[in-house]
This record gives C-alpha cells, structure tokens and sequence, in this order.
C-alpha cells in the first residue's frame, strides 16, 4: 500500500489529540516537551489538509468545533489501537502512563476516592490524574474526560456504565439541634424542622429524601432555610454546625456517629440508598491508563460493597 501520512502528519495529529484533551495548546506543549507554537502550527496544518476547522478560539480558551470532536474520536481510537498493538507484539510490557480526567461528586471524591490515589499512583506512578470533583453533568467528548462518576444510570447508551456501591443514607443533626428542636419520630414530623436542602447544579432542582415505608420506597420534599447549590459536603458542614437536619451517605459521617457528634434519626425509616456509578464511553479500544484505573477502582469497590462501614 502507499503511504497517506507521513511523520510530520502523524506527529501533527498526537499534538492535535493532546490539545483536545487538554482544551490548551500551551498544556499540550508541555506534555509533549514542544513549544506552544508548535502545537499551533500541527493544527494548523491539519486544518488546512481537512479544509475545516478543529478548534473554535477566543481570547480565553480553545475548544472542539463539531467537526474537531469527531476528527478526535476517530484519531483518539486509532492512536489507542496503534499503542495497543506495540503493547501485545511487546508481550504486554508496557507501562500505563499519561493524562487520566476524571469527573465524580464531592462525595465520592473525598471520601472514597482520594484515599485510594496514593496506592494507584504506587502502583502507576506514571500515570498523571486531573480530577473534576462537581456534580455538574459533563460531555466526554466535549470536555475531555476519560471517566465520569455518578449517582444515576446513564441516559446514553453509548456510555458503559459499572456500578462502584449502593450509598445506604441516613438522616443525621447534632445533640444540641435535637435537644431545642426536639427528636423527629415520624415523616409528618420533619414539617417543624429545618431541614438542610442540596440542589443539583443542572437543573436547580431540590434533591427530594429518600424513605422506605412498610417496605415502600417514598420520595419525600423536605423544606428549610438552607440550601446548597454546588456542594454536596458543604449539606453536611451545616449539619454539624446544628443548624438542622440533612440526609447524607452514612459513610459521609460514619466517625461523626461514632463519636457522638452526630446522631441518626428516623431509623425506622431507612434503609435507602443511592447507586455511585462508573462510566466511561464505550470503544473498541480503553487505553491502558483508563484500563488499569477501572480494573483498580473496581477491585476497591469490591471490598466497600462487601462492608459499606468499613473505614475508607
């Protein structure tokens, strides 16, 4: 066969790739060790061979055109297959390295998460993690994620979707909130109290609490005087300042409830809990950063489900 690219074009389309991932030409040329003039003219360059432009620029930042998202879809996959086959004719020697972005909530991220990245990071030191802690719904191929954690199913099928645990919730307030407000024993009566409000940042829309009643799940709109528009944890902050009561992940304040600084509530109502799923976009090829970091996430998850109580 002839030749369609030469090294130049080739070398282009890593620099093209990186700048994607990046959503910066001068983070691209520091990964790459190249100027950030190079960078702009390898797209330039690719630009001009395609006849379309690949990144729309302003003053503050540089993002995908339409056509530079697909262009890096395909460019992505095909760079991953050329890396995966040198991997496999190696013997599978080669070491996962690279940029991994992941975006997950406020939760998961402080109290699950983070405390795992330094035995990942023993294990792959080579491989770089930007994390993305927000609520906030994300576009993988706009924004340049490799993996995205979150509390629903996603509504893309293009997306594989693994489940990390089932969060049991819990209904916590200080002694001293409980003691001038008095201690709710049933559903009716969390109308007299202040209840800490968390509404998601995508749709402004209050988080209903969740209750099981009889052996029925019930969905229940609670009111108050605080709301927290961005941070889940920040629900939690209030809680423990005793301005009210919060529904919040029992791993979230498990030591809090041990040491008496919280205590739980409505007991007889439990027994809810929210999903934390991993996603990621379906494709032929995972890079191998991607790949170990979802095979150990997976692995850790296993020994949470096993006992959602056990410290993290």
């Amino acid at each position: 066969m002839s030749r369609h690219f030469d090294d130049l074009q080739l070398g282009s389309i890593e620099l093209f790739c990186l700048a994607a991932e990046t959503a910066s030409f001068t983070a691209a040329a520091a990964t790459a060790g190249v100027t950030p003039a190079a960078v702009s003219r390898a797209i330039g360059r690719l630009e001009e061979r395609l006849g379309v432009r690949l990144f729309v620029r302003t003053t503050r930042q540089v993002r995908l055109s339409d056509a530079g998202r697909a262009y890096y879809q395909e460019c992505r996959q095909a760079l991953t297959q050329l890396v995966e086959a040198e991997r496999q004719v190696t013997g599978g020697q080669s070491v996962a390295s690279g940029l991994l972005r992941i975006s997950l909530p406020t939760p998961y991220a402080y109290f699950r998460l983070m405390p795992l990245l330094p035995l990942f990071h023993q294990h792959y030191p080579q491989v770089q993690v930007d994390l993305h802690v927000s609520h906030r719904n994300i576009d993988f191929a706009e924004d340049g994620y490799d993996l995205a954690i979150r509390g629903r199913e996603p509504l893309d099928s293009n997306l594989i979707a693994r489940r990390l645990e089932d969060a049991e919730l819990v209904v916590v307030a200080t002694p001293g909130y409980l003691e001038r407000a008095g201690i709710p024993d049933t559903l009716d009566a969390l109308a007299a109290h202040q209840c800490i409000q968390f509404a998601l940042p995508s749709t402004g829309r209050k988080v209903p609490w969740s209750f099981q009643v009889d052996g029925k799940p019930l969905e229940l709109d609670t009111h108050g005087r605080f709301c927290c528009l961005e941070d889940f944890l920040a629900t939690l902050m209030l809680a423990k300042s005793g301005v009210g009561l919060m529904q919040v992940y029992r791993f979230t304040v498990q030591s809090e409830l041990d040491s008496g600084e919280l205590v739980e509530v409505l007991q007889a109502f439990g027994g809810r809990s929210r999903p934390f799923i991993l996603l990621y976009p379906e494709a032929r090829h995972v890079p191998q950063r991607v790949r170990v970091f979802i095979d150990f996430l997976l692995q850790q998850s296993q020994g949470v489900a096993r006992s959602p109580q056990a410290p993290d």
